[in-house]
């Protein structure tokens, strides 16, 4: 067994060589989604933007089932690396790897099916169906090579190595961006050539991918398979993905229930909610980053049997959150009006997001405490806890709704939002002392 590389201490630095580079890797994630649309807009038709816009969501919730595969990884390889097997984080790489190849040699043969059943539940016409159809149908053979990368991911950022996630983002958008202007603009392929360019973005982004991680490969233990197929550490992965898998279905159910109820209460609410969850979207992708570096820093010490630093790492990763979210806040409330109506020409739309704004200036304060612990107890692989803490909060939401929506409205439905974060927050913060004393000195 191999001695850890990890520093003792956890300081300040150490945080942030975690967390910016994640900052910086999210912040290029709306780029692509503009790009692809703005490319099919110049053909001159509304059917190739719905093609493309309906088969991109198609695809990300199919591989968003798959997001355990890297919140997972992380906390198991973080924590293999603090007792120092390095034979483990090579085999959990080889594990995370296989599995996706499997699902997505699933998808790929299954597509029929797939495709049937999504547009069944998101119908469209049948000038959009048929290029969503001839969209998906290239973009499925990157399947196995997008789960995948899930693992990749959570590989990088369990041994802090998180500029190669940046890295790996600026490629495969760069890329992707790049392919998109030429086969689209240049080549006039259309939809299909969004979809190749996505595709060979993808490939091309695991393969990048792995070389990053080319230390897991470095010797044997990425093919021990007594080890990679060892059931009490299979058993102990799935464990660990069942319940980030819940817990996250349970999470999306929650703001699903949030857009639906707000569609209810009249176009412009909804239009009003639509630009202000932008808010909400930056306020993830900003505390993300401080969320992983507790993910990879929590779980080496945990791996280390050293409580020490396990707390160094939950406060100081959580300072620069909390920091970053009040930060967020004031420029909300500064700026957020000017963004309101950069979003929407109409008065009654950007009226009605004034209304609300506090809401979206509140939430980063609100919702960093459960942003943080999510991040500690990933590392700390204390899966289960999350899951039930997530149902207790759910609880608590359904109730806010039916109590707070009825009397006050679209402000009870971003109250009652509120409650699930805190909530959220506050049974995860009452467990961690539980934490702590069961790590060793």
């Amino acid at each position: 067994m191999a001695k850890s590389e990890v520093p003792e201490q956890i300081s300040h630095a150490r945080v942030l060589k975690i967390a910016l580079p994640i900052v910086l890797s999210n912040a290029t994630v709306p780029i692509l989604g503009a790009v692809d649309t703005g490319v099919v807009g110049q053909m001159g038709l509304a059917a190739p933007i719905g093609a493309v816009g309906i088969g991109a969501v198609i695809l990300a919730t199919i591989y968003w089932i798959f997001g355990f595969l890297r919140m997972g990884t992380t906390g198991l390889a973080a924590q293999a690396r603090g007792a120092g097997d390095w034979a483990e984080t090579g085999a959990l790489l080889t594990r995370g790897i296989l599995l996706a190849f499997a699902a997505g040699a699933a998808f790929i043969i299954g597509q029929a099916g797939v495709f049937w059943g999504a547009f069944a539940l998101a119908p469209a016409s049948v000038e959009v169906e048929s290029l969503a159809r001839d969209y998906l149908e290239i973009r499925i053979w990157g399947a196995p090579a997008t789960i995948a990368l899930y693992a990749v991911t959570g590989w990088l950022i369990a041994v802090e190595r998180t500029r190669g996630v940046f890295i790996l983002q600026i490629w495969m958008n760069g890329l992707n961006i790049l392919l998109d202007l030429w086969f689209v603009l240049g080549l006039d392929w259309g939809v299909e050539g969004v979809a190749i360019a996505t595709l060979i973005a993808e490939w091309s982004g695991l393969a990048l991918g792995l070389w990053l991680c080319r230390d897991a490969f470095a010797g044997s233990q990425w093919c021990n398979w007594a080890r990679v197929f060892d059931p009490a550490r299979l058993k102990r992965m799935m464990q660990v993905n069942t319940d980030i898998m819940i817990r996250s279905v349970l999470l999306t159910g929650s703001f699903t229930t949030f857009l639906f109820i707000g569609a209810d209460l009249g176009d412009v609410t909804l239009a009003a909610n639509q630009v202000l969850l932008q808010f909400v979207e930056i306020t993830a992708f900003a505390l993300d980053g401080f969320a992983f570096s507790a993910e990879a820093l929590v779980g080496s010490a945990v791996g280390s049997k050293a409580r020490t630093q396990l707390r160094q790492a939950a406060v100081i990763s959580s300072q620069w959150a909390i920091g970053g979210a009040a930060a967020l806040t004031l420029m909300i409330l500064l700026g957020g009006a000017w963004v309101i109506d950069l979003m929407s020409t109409s008065e009654a739309v950007r009226a009605a997001g004034r209304d609300y704004l506090i809401w979206a200036a509140l939430l980063p304060l609100i919702s960093v405490a459960s942003y943080m612990f999510d991040g500690i107890y990933i590392g700390a692989t204390w899966t289960r806890d999350m899951r039930n803490s997530v149902i207790q909060s759910v609880v608590l939401y359904i109730g806010a709704l039916l109590i707070l929506v009825p009397t006050l409205g679209n402000h009870g439905l971003w109250a009652a939002l509120m409650v699930l974060n805190l909530a959220r927050g506050l049974t995860l913060a009452l467990r961690y002392p539980r934490l702590e004393t069961q790590i060793g000195g």
